[in-house]
């Protein structure tokens, strides 16, 4: 009975104590959580109701300190918590005890929570470790030391593709393009799983060499990247001709929705009478982001429904606005287009918004909450929902048809082009469809 009070205790006190950091925790980071729809009206009471009994009784400690009495159905849950963490209890029990180095006790705990939600087989779904949770968010911000790179990778294939090389970066000037294929950063191997371990790798103090290597076609191609200060741009603009505006949007991150909003007003003060969107190679982001976006475009309506694992639903609405852009839209995605990048292609392709030229999007259907947790920085993003678009269709593992289909040419595959480059036959194709929307 000493060893189960004694551990129970401690993990009772663990408990309590994540609950209450993530409590503050969430308040802390009010301003970035506000960027997801689904995260605005989040209810700790699901995290209390996880230990809380209906006829519980505060429990009563003895004058001496030494003895705690339970309520006879707190005795019984705390036994059945025993004895679902029994396992994990005896190997750090083994591990104090006997492992032939000293225990580094902060480790264990990330490798356990790492370990928790690997069980779920979600690739979407993975712990941060202090260190990587701030990283995250200074990648959110679009400012941090590394090669400058985008990256989307597959979960069916294990395959990380360079989506995106930014203007001006080190990587840009090393030599590698979009389309590279990421084989090996350092001595590791890059995949699905490691991906995240690459990314780190390929972080750290300006003005040092990182070792990258790509497959682009049948070759293995070696760089000597040096790391710099990488400033992120999320949306780019320019007018395609007197009438049409063509605007590409890299992420759903940091402020992208307020940068959208500008350009496309400027490009409307040019003289723009339709516009081309480009979400080709948009891995997704905040849902927030996406119905502000949307929001623009549409009067009120629906722009996704979420369904939660008991069946319920939450629908993502724009809303009946006045300084709606009435003007023809084409929207262009590819098979990197993700995540919140097809819940706005699915919302303005359903509501007859916009046509949708291009390839078969990505096919991720999911939607994640991404949450504080502890008090030493951590946190972990996990899978909540599934999404369907306005007309009810499925998203996940599917992806969204164009309207247009329109390839890249195997010749053109990982080429840079410059800003509304028309010799990129894709913008080309998307460039007739807006010329035939202002004829009607």
């Amino acid at each position: 009975m000493k060893k189960f009070s004694k551990i129970m205790i401690q993990f009772l006190s663990f408990l309590l104590v994540m609950t209450l950091s993530l409590n503050c925790a969430l308040a802390a980071e009010a301003s970035a959580a506000e960027k997801t729809s689904i995260f605005d009206d989040v209810s700790l009471e699901w995290l209390f109701d996880l230990f809380k009994d209906e006829e519980e009784t505060e429990p009563t400690v003895s004058e001496d300190g030494k003895t705690v009495t339970l309520s006879k159905s707190e005795y019984d849950r705390l036994m059945a918590l025993e004895a679902k963490y029994n396992e994990l209890i005896q190997i750090q029990e083994y591990v104090d005890e006997y492992y032939y180095t000293d225990v580094d006790d902060t480790k264990l705990m990330q490798g356990a929570a790492a370990g928790l939600l690997a069980g779920l087989e979600d690739p979407y779904t993975f712990y941060y470790t202090p260190e990587a949770f701030a990283e995250m968010w200074e990648d959110d911000e679009g400012n941090y030391a590394g090669v400058g790179l985008l990256i989307t990778t597959s979960y069916v294939t294990g395959i990380c593709t360079i989506t995106r090389v930014f203007e001006g970066s080190p990587s840009l000037e090393a030599g590698i393009r979009r389309g590279d294929i990421l084989n090996k950063v350092e001595d590791l191997d890059v995949n699905s799983t490691t991906i995240n371990d690459a990314v780190n790798i390929m972080r750290g103090e300006v003005g040092k060499p990182v070792n990258i290597q790509v497959i682009r076609g049948d070759e293995l191609l070696d760089f000597v990247v040096t790391r710099a200060e990488i400033h992120t741009n999320w949306v780019s603009s320019c007018m395609l001709d007197e009438e049409i505006g063509y605007i590409s949007l890299y992420e759903f991150a940091g402020d992208c929705s307020q940068a959208f909003t500008t350009q496309v007003n400027e490009l409307l003060q040019k003289g723009a009478k339709a516009l081309v969107i480009d979400l080709r190679d948009n891995p997704g982001g905040w849902t927030e982001d996406a119905r502000a976006i949307c929001d623009l475009f549409m009067g009120e309506g629906v722009v996704a429904t979420l369904t939660y694992r008991d069946g319920s639903q939450e629908v993502m609405y724009t809303a009946n606005d006045d300084n709606e852009i009435d003007v023809p839209l084409v929207l262009m995605v590819n098979e990197n287009s993700a995540s919140s990048s097809e819940i706005m292609a699915g919302a303005l392709q359903d509501r007859g918004r916009a046509t949708l030229v291009g390839t078969q999007t990505y096919g991720k259907g999911v939607v994640q909450w991404v949450l504080p947790v502890g008090d030493e920085g951590a946190g972990f993003q996990m899978t909540i929902a599934q999404y369907y678009t306005p007309s009810g269709n499925a998203v996940h593992k599917v992806g969204i048809t164009p309207d247009v289909i329109a390839e890249m040419p195997e010749e053109q595959t990982g080429t840079l082009f410059e800003l509304g480059d028309l010799s990129d036959d894709q913008l080309r194709v998307a460039y007739e469809e807006a010329k035939t929307l202002l004829k009607k």
